[in-house]
Order: C-alpha cells, then structure tokens, then sequence
C-alpha cells in the first residue's frame, strides 16, 4: 500500500512540476519587460539584438520557446543565467545547500523550543501561568519573519554586536569545502573553529525563521496535547500513579505528535519560502538571495529553474511528512 501510494504521489508531483512550469513560463513572457534590453550595450544594432534574441531562444513563438526548454531541462540542461552568464543548474547546486542548511537548522530550532514550549503549557494547565503563555505566544505568532530579522539585526547585529550581521563564512578563513555544506561538513571533519564562526553567521537568520514557526508548533501541539489528556488510556495511566510528566511525554505526547507533523510540514514548506526575504536581510548566499536578484534582472532561465526547486523542494517536503505521518499511525499505514 505505501508502495502504490508513493507511486501515485509521484506521479501527481511530475503533472504538479509540469503545470507549474508551464504558467511560470507563461506569466514570464506576458509581464512588461525585456529582458534582452537590460544585457545590451548602449549603441547596439539591430542585428545584435536579434542575435541575442536568438542566442536565448527569445526569437521563437511561446509553444516552441517552452517546447525547447522543457526538452532541455529533462536532459539536464537548465539554461544560461542572462545575468550572471554561467549554467543555471550549476548556480542552483552551488547555492542550494547553503538555503537547505539555513532552513533545517530553523527546524531544529522550532521543533526544540516550540515543544518543549508546548509541554510546558500542558504541565501549567489550569494555573495562571497557562493563559500567560498562551498570550506571549499569541504576540509571538503575530510577528512575521523578516520582522524578527530586523529586530535580530538591530539588537544583537548593531547594538550589541555579538554575531555578524551577513555572509556564511569569514572570508579570512582559509579552508578547501569538499562540499557545499559548510556547516555539516566543518562538523564533520572536526573543525571546530570554522564550525563555530559558520554557526555565528547562520544564528540570526536561523532565528528569524525559527520563532513564527516554533510559536505555530507551539498552539498546534498544545491542542493536541490537552485533547490527549482527557483521553481513556491516559486517565487509566493516572489511575496507575504515573506521574503528570510521564502522563505527558510518555502517554499523551506520542498520539499528540501525528497533527503537529502534519502542520509542521506545511508550515516548513512556507519557511523554504520564506528564506527568499531572510536571505536579502542578511546577505546570506542561498537561492532565496539569488532568487530577488533573478526578478530584478528579469533573468528568465535562472527564475524558472528557480521554481522548479523550490516546487520540487515543497513536494518532497510534504512527500516525507505523509510518509513519516504513516509510520507513526498504524491506520494510517494500512489504511
């Protein structure tokens, strides 16, 4: 069954790619705007332009241009950036990791304080801290992200400078990457130094993207959690003896967990997206960033290959939170 279930999931993310490929490259070409224009220098001819036209393939009719393009990006072949002049799929691979390691560490992050916020309020139920946190958590969750890297900014960036405020690494640091994944990689191969200041420049964007979502995790799980509570097994559990923290972490919280999963991976999704504004704010090199500078420049190639991850990552995102959901709910998993 999960088998034919992933089969068919991928079958709806392939029509789901194609569909949002086709009105990308669409709104694309029917906005104002010519690219073109913005490459050529002043005093050009005619004849340039059109080479240059042609060189993109900006000279052919819609159907062919998205035919062309969608032929080459099956075999592997995104385009060439008309801004930065290099292979769109090397850019996207080159910045990618940087965007996927800003957004788990903001998972972590969420997951670690909006749990532990969640099973705090559920111990403090019924007591005045309860509504206390539910109010803190209420203004909390009023506060978009780039608010938070502003404030981030502002506070722990120029008053207090205590971490840089832009860049992924000290460029003074001399060190060969065999990968694109700073962070892990520093870790991994025990360079600790490195390892630390790529933390210190990761901190404050981590931050920003962590706390909406760490105060969505928060509501959802303490719902789920008091809903629990009340339930016949964890009323017996009481009945036991168990204490209100076993009845908590051990009892309520593992029936609990399978609604916060599922809006968690939801509202991940949103945080991929969410990147793109956090990224500029702090000058952070991930394809967020890079995606602000593609619509600025009007860079086609680059904004459609650019869509496409960001489609592929949302897919995949919520491909693995249906999987992990059935692992850990037996209907679920044979339903």
């Amino acid at each position: 069954m999960i088998a034919v279930s992933i089969l068919n999931r991928l079958i709806v993310a392939a029509v789901t790619l194609l569909g949002v490929a086709v009105i990308v490259f669409v709104l694309l070409r029917v906005v104002p705007g010519d690219p073109i224009a913005m490459m050529i220098a002043p005093g050009a001819s005619p004849a340039d332009i059109a080479a240059l036209r042609a060189r993109y393939g900006l000279d052919l009719s819609l159907p062919a241009q998205f035919g062309v393009w969608l032929q080459s990006v099956l075999m592997g072949d995104f385009g060439t950036s008309i801004s930065l002049r290099r292979d769109v799929l090397e850019l996207l691979l080159g910045r990618l990791p940087a965007t996927l390691e800003l957004a788990f560490a903001a998972l972590i992050i969420a997951l670690a304080v909006g749990g532990a916020v969640a099973v705090a309020g559920t111990l403090v139920r019924r007591t005045p801290l309860e509504p206390a946190i539910d109010a803190i958590n209420g203004v909390l969750l009023a506060v978009p992200d780039f608010v938070w890297a502003l404030a981030l900014v502002l506070f722990v960036g120029v008053f207090i400078p205590v971490f840089p405020l832009s860049g992924r690494i000290d460029p003074t640091l001399s060190i060969d990457f065999l990968t694109p994944f700073y962070l892990l990689e520093s870790l991994v191969r025990f360079r600790l130094g490195v390892f630390f200041d790529v933390a210190a420049h990761i901190v404050m964007p981590v931050l920003a993207l962590a706390l909406p979502l760490a105060t969505v995790i928060t509501r959802i799980l303490k719902e789920a959690l008091l809903e629990a509570m009340v339930q016949d097994y964890v009323l017996l559990a009481r009945l036991k003896g168990m204490s209100e923290m076993r009845l908590v972490l051990q009892e309520a919280l593992r029936n609990a967990v399978g609604p916060a999963l599922s809006l968690t991976g939801v509202q991940f999704t949103f945080l991929v997206g969410g990147t793109v504004i956090v990224e500029r704010i702090f000058a952070y090199p991930g394809i967020g960033n890079m995606a602000i500078d593609a619509v600025i420049n009007r860079d086609l190639p680059l904004i459609q290959g650019l869509v496409l991850v960001f489609g592929a990552i949302f897919i995949v995102i919520n491909l693995a939170v249906d999987l992990l959901a059935a692992a850990l709910n037996p209907r679920l998993r044979h339903g």
